[in-house]
């Protein structure tokens, strides 16, 4: 990347591309060289109430930056463009949060989630058709959630009826991030309304340009458009869509849930002990010890949150991870990120509390404080609450006896 007078970046990566194997000596210095080379200068500034169309422009320049030099799915396996280890991922997303760089947020649902659930459960077919997409830039978004059917997503009532060659879909989803940008939707709807709730429901790729499939971005108090309804009205999905056996989309749900709760982990708690952190610390008076004290505190808890979602990512690469270690590890992330936003707008000053606007390719840690702590208690809902980690840990993991079901 090169910039130029005003600061603009031009995305040009593709001579800086690592093949693995890699080498542990020198990772860490190329990519730190990388970041210095390309990370779009004064990208905060510029990315700070641009409209949407210039959000999804330096969204997926910044994608095919990372593509290039072979960072976008370092998770992946490598026949399909990844292939890095545990240890230099850990190496790659310190490095990407110390240099600040951008956050994938437009990519996020399709390099994570969908993938995941490709890998998992999809078919030759599907992954050679999705996961090259996926590299050219295709934007995923998450169709789970409905109105009467959040936390618990068991309940959803979208419908999906075999009609010939495929299923004729009727419903709505909501909080679909980003829905207004994708192309693709990952989505679960009820394929027998008489099996017990977990067990008649089936997953789905939506093409979202679909006739049928209606988007409304949901528009909130500050002007942000994040979330979106997707309406579906005879909706047909080709039966070729369908991802692994009808009726069996719980199952498969969790594999992309899965994925949210374990190796997006790795990068997030990066970030959270990179770059929130030092906004943190540049937001405290330097002279307080109760506020050295609190910072103090925050920093051992996220040293213990990164030593943890390295561990995590390790054993389920080898296949010894517990059962209700994702749930750990994805609670403590999202209790965490509350403390250390709350804190940030505690200190913040009047700043922090009538700032407007963040950039919209940060993460949650963008030092607007009070816009960060508000969007911290997104991380306690979807994916699984709070409350459901929480029985997650003392079923599966403690062996606990399990609640009563409600009739």
């Amino acid at each position: 990347m090169t910039t130029g007078s005003g600061g603009s970046a031009r995305f040009d990566a593709g001579e800086a591309k690592l093949e693995p194997p890699y080498q542990p000596a020198d990772f860490r210095a190329r990519v730190r060289q990388w970041c210095a080379d390309n990370i779009p200068a004064h990208w905060r500034r510029t990315q700070t109430g641009v409209s949407e169309a210039e959000f999804v422009d330096f969204q997926r320049r910044w994608f095919a930056t990372l593509h290039s030099a072979g960072f976008a799915v370092p998770h992946w396996p490598r026949e399909w463009g990844g292939g890095m280890s545990v240890a230099d991922q850990a190496v790659l997303y310190q490095e990407l949060a110390a240099h600040d760089a951008p956050r994938l947020v437009l990519a996020f649902v399709g390099i994570h989630h969908a993938a995941a659930t490709l890998l998992a459960a999809g078919t030759e077919e599907q992954r050679r058709r999705h996961l090259p997409g996926i590299l050219d830039g295709e934007i995923w978004v998450q169709g789970f959630s409905e109105p009467e059917a959040g936390s618990d997503l068991a309940s959803l009532r979208t419908t999906a009826r075999r009609v010939g060659d495929g299923y004729l879909v009727n419903g709505q989803k909501l909080w679909a991030s980003g829905a207004s940008h994708a192309q693709w939707c990952l989505l679960l709807a009820r394929t027998d309304p008489e099996a017990p709730k977990r067990k008649g429901i089936s997953y789905f790729l939506l093409d979202m340009a679909t006739p049928g499939v209606q988007v409304r971005p949901i528009r909130n108090a500050v002007g942000d458009q994040h979330f979106c309804e997707i309406f579906l009205d005879d909706v047909v999905i080709p039966a070729a869509n369908l991802i692994g056996a009808e009726n069996t989309g719980w199952q498969v749900a969790q594999a992309t849930l899965g994925a949210e709760r374990g190796m997006t982990m790795l990068e997030l708690a990066e970030r959270l002990g990179c770059a929130g952190f030092r906004w943190l610390v540049q937001a405290a008076p330097s002279d307080d010890p109760v506020v050295a004290d609190k910072l103090a505190q925050l920093e051992t808890e996220i040293t213990g949150l990164r030593a943890m979602c390295r561990q995590l990512v390790a054993d389920v690469e080898a296949g010894t991870a517990g059962p209700a270690d994702a749930s750990i590890v994805k609670l403590y992330y999202s209790e965490l990120l509350q403390r250390l936003t709350d804190f940030g707008a505690e200190i913040g000053g009047l700043a922090a509390h009538t700032a407007l606007t963040k950039p919209l390719s940060s993460g949650w840690e963008s030092g607007s404080w009070v816009l960060d702590f508000i969007g911290s208690w997104e991380w306690t809902i979807p994916g699984g609450s709070s409350e459901i980690q929480r029985t997650i840990i003392g079923e599966r993991g403690l062996g606990l006896p399990r609640e009563p079901s409600l009739p």
